[in-house]
């Protein structure tokens, strides 16, 4: 899937790293297993079969809004069999967020987004791991709650990119990472 996506402050960024490590260390599935450049923590404000490489340039000026103050939340869960559970931190919505989500899509127009982005149904989050059996879920839980990981905390949504599947590129659409 294409997407459109916000990354995390350098701070924030890290954070989230170091539960992907803790999940790892404990045996666990983790994003952090994925060793691609183009992996990242972040927030995914529009996914769909396709994106226009065009539309780049009128997404730009939407970059102004960031970077943006957010809160991570607690745990959530997403999926089923036969793929698995995947393990997310909510991100509390706020009224900004919601308006640069809008406004992205509306910059973007078109349909076929994947329905978890589309305004109205979005439910923000930073995955931790993805293809969980429950049992998983549980250890994962656990090794998180052992080290005191907090349950929530702020974070600054820093810049927005562009994710090209087909070309496995990143095209960072500004402003630079803070």
């Amino acid at each position: 899937m294409h997407s459109i996506e916000l990354l995390l402050d350098r701070a924030s960024d890290a954070a989230v790293r170091d539960e992907w490590r803790i999940l790892s260390e404990a045996g666990l599935p983790s994003q952090g297993d994925h060793a691609g450049t183009s992996n990242a923590p972040h927030v995914t404000l529009v996914a769909r079969p396709g994106l226009d490489p065009a539309a780049d340039p009128r997404l730009l000026p939407l970059t102004a809004a960031l970077p943006l103050p957010a809160e991570i939340g607690g745990l959530l869960l997403f999926g089923g069999p036969p793929r698995g559970l995947v393990l997310v931190r909510q991100v509390v919505v706020t009224r900004e967020l919601l308006a640069l989500h809008e406004d992205v899509h509306e910059t973007l127009g078109g349909a076929g987004d994947v329905p978890h982005t589309t305004p109205g149904r979005w439910t923000p989050h930073v995955t931790l791991a993805s293809r969980l059996t429950p049992d998983q879920v549980a250890r994962a839980v656990d090794a998180l709650a052992a080290a005191d990981v907090p349950p929530t905390r702020s974070v600054g949504l820093s810049s927005l990119r562009r994710w090209d599947p087909g070309t496995k590129t990143v095209v960072p659409l500004g402003p630079p990472p803070a």
